[in-house]
């Protein structure tokens, strides 16, 4: 079903969404980051059908996250290579990887992320600032300079904790604290 945009709701979230949303499109930066940039390495890693792709090839390099470029001339080819904006979605696709593998079983996972030693890491989110993780400095979303009336009201602190207050937090089992 398609959907409207998310243009009106003025969240970076929804923003984001409006570029990377449909699922194709995080597998096929998650492939180009990782080097594949011809349309036949797409298709035939991704298994998606030729018509799927180059929509979704044309929405990428339409929002700047990825630049088409010939390669050879007869016949014309070309490859879709990250641009800077792409290469930015990295850690967005590290975290997913990491919320993906979080639940599996270490000698059940497919895929592990290593750093240049070949080690096993386990990505986290930590503020650039402070270098605290997000749970640790109690992260939590604020109302912008630019922020409708409706997002603040969205956001404010108190009509927060409100919310949050009519149901039980679910713990890191999944299950509500107390149970």
């Amino acid at each position: 079903m398609p959907h409207s945009s998310f243009d009106a709701m003025g969240c970076p979230i929804a923003g984001a969404l409006e570029q990377v949303g449909e699922w194709w499109t995080l597998l096929i930066l998650r492939d180009a980051l990782d080097g594949f940039t011809r349309f036949d390495e797409f298709e035939r890693n991704l298994g998606i059908a030729p018509n799927m792709l180059t929509r979704r090839l044309t929405s990428l390099v339409d929002a700047g996250l990825l630049e088409r470029r010939q390669y050879t001339d007869r016949p014309p080819r070309f490859e879709y290579v990250p641009t800077r904006r792409g290469r930015e979605l990295s850690p967005v696709i590290v975290a997913l990887y990491a919320w993906g593998n979080k639940h599996v079983e270490p000698r059940d996972r497919t895929v592990v992320l290593i750093d240049d030693a070949g080690e096993s890491i386990d990505p986290v989110l930590v503020d650039r600032r402070t270098g605290r993780t997000l749970a640790e400095s109690g992260a939590r979303f604020a109302s912008g300079p630019a922020a409708s009336e409706a997002m603040t009201r969205r956001l404010d602190p108190d009509l927060r904790a409100e919310r949050r207050s009519r149901s039980p937090r679910a713990t890191s089992s999944g299950k509500p604290d107390g149970k």
